[in-house]
């Protein structure tokens, strides 16, 4: 008996690819699927060794810098494709192509990782070919030492994080007007507002990181001894649970996505069962 091959994968599916809004939803998964491999292969090997190469560490920290970074600029993106959406839904095909959403999340990357690549410079131009052979525990102040980028590194957190909250309020503002001016659409616009009142969160639980060293501090005091199961409970409250937003976001709450999900999900449920009657019938 003849089985047909699986349907594509519905993350492949056009009616995705060219919406720049699950885009850019897409490219905020792979970037934090990206984010939480790389720091949770960092946790496991500095629990298991405990030091590690300088140089390998430093590939590793500038990686999930990158990417963390990435997080709270790509949700500014994605609410303003709402607000265009909304209060502008004329223009939104013109303005919000598939093209630009590329040039967009081009944009994004260059604008986080350039700040924090200057790091790794002034490292090399400051510290011997020796410490980069050598083990440390790897933290990013125990690679990138200078005093300078510690305060370089504060600015530029408080820049990002805080054109992400005011695009955030701005754009929660006006797609709240809209939805009272607008008697057709109210449903979408009420959607888009809670949609962005959620982003507000994750971009709350991500600010988390601005106090979690002096939270370490605290707990260290409190539990010495215990720095690798502190640095895991504050990795999982402050990095993890807010990634854990992005698919109830995009996933449940969408009628869209959550249509195409129970699709592909129905169709691999037939697919098995074919697959456990073929055998039968070729006896």
């Amino acid at each position: 008996m003849y089985i047909s091959p699986p349907p594509s994968s519905f993350f492949f599916l056009q009616t995705f690819y060219e919406d720049p809004r699950y885009i850019l939803f897409i490219h905020m998964v792979i970037n934090d699927a990206i984010q939480l491999t790389v720091t949770i292969t960092l946790f496991i090997l500095s629990y298991i060794f405990y030091k590690i190469n300088v140089s390998f560490c430093c590939s590793f920290i500038l990686v999930a810098v990158f990417t963390t970074r990435n997080t709270p600029v790509n949700l500014a993106g994605m609410a303003i494709e709402r607000y265009i959406a909304i209060c502008e839904p004329f223009r939104h095909s013109q303005i919000c192509t598939v093209r630009r959403t590329y040039m967009v999340i081009g944009l994004i990357w260059f604008i986080c990782v350039a700040p924090d690549i200057t790091d790794l410079f002034v490292t090399l131009a400051t510290e011997s070919l020796s410490f980069f052979h050598g083990s440390v525990f790897c933290l990013r102040q125990n690679v990138f030492k200078d005093p300078i980028l510690a305060y370089k590194r504060q600015a530029f957190d408080i820049i990002y994080f805080s054109c992400v909250f005011l695009t955030l309020i701005f754009t929660y503002l006006r797609i709240m007007f809209a939805a009272r001016a607008i008697s057709t659409e109210k449903t979408s616009a009420q959607r888009a507002r809670n949609t962005i009142l959620l982003h507000g969160v994750q971009l709350a639980m991500c600010l988390l990181s601005y106090i979690s060293p002096s939270v370490e501090l605290v707990l260290h005091l409190i539990f010495p001894g215990r720095i690798l199961e502190i640095r895991f409970a504050n990795y999982l409250i402050v990095y993890i649970l807010p990634r854990f937003l992005s698919p109830i976001i995009y996933g449940v709450r969408d009628k869209k996505f959550r249509k195409y999900f129970k699709m592909y999900l129905l169709s691999n449920s037939c697919r098995d069962k074919l697959q456990r009657v073929a055998p039968q019938h070729n006896k």
